[in-house]
């Protein structure tokens, strides 16, 4: 067995989990630990090291995930050997981010896939997902829907609808953004396979492989998958209470070139601020005087159960520097996967042409249906209904918050959306290492690091409140606190063992 020496900055934001994974890593590729070495003990190491012996575990597994390690029943961990190529993950590109680290591919990352398959088990408590609960889906209208637009259509509802969307259904939300303040055309409208695809058309559309595309941090998880999937640079700015940063983000773009910023203003995905209107305001005119347009995510806007709207973006461009991305996914139906995008006409000539080599239409079958539940008021008594719900749910997350998670802990208290933004105690464990601990406890919640460019965030989680009833909600936060107190005491007592040099 090799004997290993590791450091670690325990006052680092990087998780100690993250620290020694990049370094067991380095010193592979480096052949200071050739193919077949074998590594101690996930205990015996985490001893030798001074950290929690769940932390090795966890670094370990990613290793194996990612092709570095290998284990064997009865034999141990050991470096794996490289493959035909010379690499030992052959599936995780990197892209090279402005801030001169390398972003990892998380759409590639295996453990963050074992993450969401555990999340899916039916026993478990599950708070990990971004989508709204089954429970909330109109299921009976959706089916007078389908069979309304079968016997009126035929098989014309079956066959490839126009590239730019169902005319009808184009015209519907033309209208329905105009409640908004959105004043466009149907021309305007561009009919996409949820919101994530919209996004995906706008970046490979505005965005060359290398060109630079500016966020938050944190951010949405999907604009990374994105950003990572057509090679494009992320700078991501720090965020506040108020969202982005625009002192920041004017110095940025004064030194640098970028193509793309993408805001998400109203119930931040994971953090759930709300931008005020003179931070949308100043944005906007920041945008404008650099020349460089804004997305407007805003699959969250109308999940507001408390407080006063702010005016989307897109309501206060005078120009057209911004681009409004929405869809009915978060407010209605998931799984019909039916988003537009508002754009000028100097943008969707091209946003056409990506659609087309993308899946050619959006399924016509669904666009008809989603027309006729907007046509019958469905989307407006669904949206009014589920907020209130959302509402029930939310204070049911609050009072568990207080009454389960450990002292210390903080968290946000959004008048809308799906999420509470939790910090726990960066004295304990991390969010990754509460996470292994609580899938024991059959509960899950999304670990903070990911929606995050530099490894911030170890110690936030996101915790989607919508997806369980109050009972439910109860248990989860329960379990949470149960599994960070068992966390906790394995440390205690470990310290409490280790001998006195």
């Amino acid at each position: 067995m090799a004997e290993v020496s590791f450091v670690l900055d325990r006052d680092s934001e990087e998780p100690l989990y993250r620290q020694l994974i990049r370094q067991i890593k380095l010193q592979i590729e480096s052949g200071q630990l050739p193919a077949g070495t074998r590594l101690p003990a996930s205990r015996e190491l985490a001893e030798q090291i001074d950290i929690s012996r769940i932390s090795v575990v966890n670094a370990y597994a990613e290793l194996r995930a990612e092709g570095y390690l290998s284990a064997h029943a009865g034999r141990g961990t050991f470096v794996s050997r490289m493959n035909n190529s010379g690499s030992y993950a052959p599936d995780a590109p990197r892209v090279r981010t402005h801030a001169t680290q390398e972003m990892p591919a998380l759409s590639a990352d295996y453990s963050l896939r074992d993450m969401m398959r555990l999340s899916a088990r039916k026993d478990v408590i599950n708070f990990s997902h971004g989508s709204p609960p089954p429970e909330f889906y109109p299921i009976q209208q959706l089916r007078d829907a389908i069979n309304y637009v079968l016997e009126r259509d035929g098989s014309a509802a079956l066959g490839y609808e126009r590239l730019e969307g169902f005319p009808p259904l184009r015209a519907a939300v033309r209208d329905y953004v105009s409640g908004l303040g959105i004043l466009c055309s149907a021309e305007s409208v561009l009919i996409t396979g949820g919101a994530q695809q919209g996004l995906d058309l706008i970046v490979q559309s505005l965005l060359n492989e290398g060109d630079t595309l500016i966020t938050t941090n944190p951010t949405y998880l999907g604009l990374l998958d994105t950003a990572r999937a057509r090679r494009v640079q992320v700078h991501a700015i720090p965020q506040d209470d108020d969202g982005i940063r625009l002192d920041l983000l004017e110095n940025y773009l004064y030194d640098h070139k970028a193509k793309l910023i993408y805001v998400m203003p109203s119930f931040h995905n994971p953090t759930g601020t709300v931008m005020p209107l003179h931070r949308r305001r100043q944005l906007i005119n920041l945008a404008r005087e650099h020349r460089v347009p804004i997305v407007e995510d805003a699959v969250y806007h109308e999940l507001r159960f408390e407080g006063e709207s702010q005016p989307t973006l897109k309501s206060l461009d005078e120009g057209d520097t911004v681009i409004h991305l929405s869809a009915f996914t978060k407010m209605l139906l998931p799984g019909l996967r039916i988003g537009y995008v508002i754009a000028g006409s100097s943008y969707m000539e091209r946003l056409i042409r990506i659609k087309q080599a993308a899946d050619i239409s959006t399924s016509g079958l669904n666009q008809r249906a989603m027309h006729w539940l907007m046509q019958r008021g469905v989307l407006a008594a669904q949206l009014a209904r589920n907020n209130r719900e959302l509402k029930r749910r939310y204070y049911a997350a609050l009072a568990a918050a207080e009454r389960y998670l450990p002292q210390g802990t903080t968290w946000n208290k959004p008048e809308g959306g799906l999420y509470l933004w939790v910090c726990l105690p960066k004295s304990g464990p991390t969010a990754a290492e509460l996470f292994m601990n609580a899938v024991k406890h059959q509960v899950t919640f999304a670990i903070g690091s990911v929606f995050f460019t530099n490894n911030a965030g170890s110690h936030n989680l996101r915790i989607n409140f919508s997806l369980q009833r109050p009972e439910l909600i109860e248990e989860g936060f329960k379990r949470i606190g149960i599994a960070w107190q068992e966390l906790t005491q394995d440390n205690q007592d470990y310290m409490e063992k280790k001998p006195i040099l």
